[in-house]
């Protein structure tokens, strides 16, 4: 994406903390995002116990939607074109990315280290990088990216295959993210709080039959749903809109490397949350996926 083309700081009504936001540099954007993301999903695995594990996923899904509906109002966009029907298929669609990367994530991590999980995810994102490319760099990417992604497999597949399939099916939505996210950034009437905060609540209403009746326990415990509310925030509001502002500052291929540093992120996360010590060979497939990464962002 052209970063010149990008929404300016107090355009799309992003006013208050998104202009302290756009004063940051996008790379330091991304480090905190990522670093609140993955500490907040290392808390969400304590909360597994208290709450349905697909229940503390929509309770982070419903959080961030209340709170960004309220602090962005899309009702209310930056141009005269208002919601066309092509925005709504658009936010729509990003909604069900974040909706089931969430939902399939939360049910990885409740079988797999944190660190692992994430490794697994960018199966797709890396697929998605390649499809088509036939070059030298694009099979070394897709190569070294199977070495990890077999790797971290063979050391969890006899105990959780579910796991590692979920960790995939997230990679999956995740790739969506990625591209949609991007679209969305790319419209000015909807980057930023506008078209994030529609794309919650699409995610919400389309989790919502998995997850809302698993979550009643927790309204009826205050300090437990201020918990979930918490987690809402550190992994959803604070990571996406980072993210939008990172993608809209951000060459693609910028960002794409940027996303090389996750798997070592929810790696450290999960050693100081959950205590989760990765072996030898988990710690060579989380290296060589992060590799891979790097070496595909090349081609966005």
């Amino acid at each position: 994406m052209d970063a010149a083309a990008s929404p300016q700081p107090g355009s799309g009504g992003n006013a208050g903390p998104l202009t302290l936001a756009w004063r940051l540099p996008p790379q330091l954007l991304f480090v905190i995002g990522a670093l609140t993301q993955y500490v907040g999903a290392g808390l969400a695995v304590l909360l597994f116990a208290r709450v349905p594990v697909i229940g503390v996923a929509w309770l982070r899904v419903f959080a961030a939607a209340v709170v960004m509906a309220a602090w962005a109002r899309p009702w209310r966009l930056a141009d005269a074109r208002g919601w066309t029907r092509e925005r709504l298929l658009l936010v729509g669609g990003f909604g069900l990315a974040l909706a089931g990367m969430n939902g399939a994530f939360y049910l990885a991590i409740d079988r797999l280290p944190l660190g692992t999980a994430v490794a697994l995810e960018f199966v797709g994102p890396i697929a998605v990088t390649a499809i088509g490319s036939h070059g030298r760099r694009d099979l070394i990417t897709l190569a070294t990216a199977a070495a990890g992604v077999l790797l971290l497999a063979d050391v969890h597949v006899s105990g959780s295959p579910l796991g590692v399939a979920l960790a995939l099916a997230a990679g999956a939505c995740w790739a969506g993210y990625v591209v949609l996210g991007h679209r969305v950034a790319a419209d000015p009437g909807i980057s930023g709080r506008p078209g994030l905060a529609a794309a919650m609540i699409a995610g919400t209403v389309a989790l919502a039959p998995f997850g809302a009746s698993s979550s009643l326990d927790a309204f009826t415990h205050p300090a437990l749903l201020a918990a979930c509310v918490g987690v809402g925030l550190m992994s959803s509001v604070i990571p996406y809109v980072l993210d939008q502002v990172a993608m809209a500052r951000l060459p693609r291929a910028r960002f794409a490397l940027l996303l090389a540093l996750l798997p070592a992120t929810a790696t450290v996360a999960g050693l100081v949350v959950l205590h989760q010590i990765p072996g030898i060979a988990e710690t060579i497939g989380i290296a060589l996926v992060v590799a891979a990464t790097a070496l595909g962002s090349h081609q966005r």
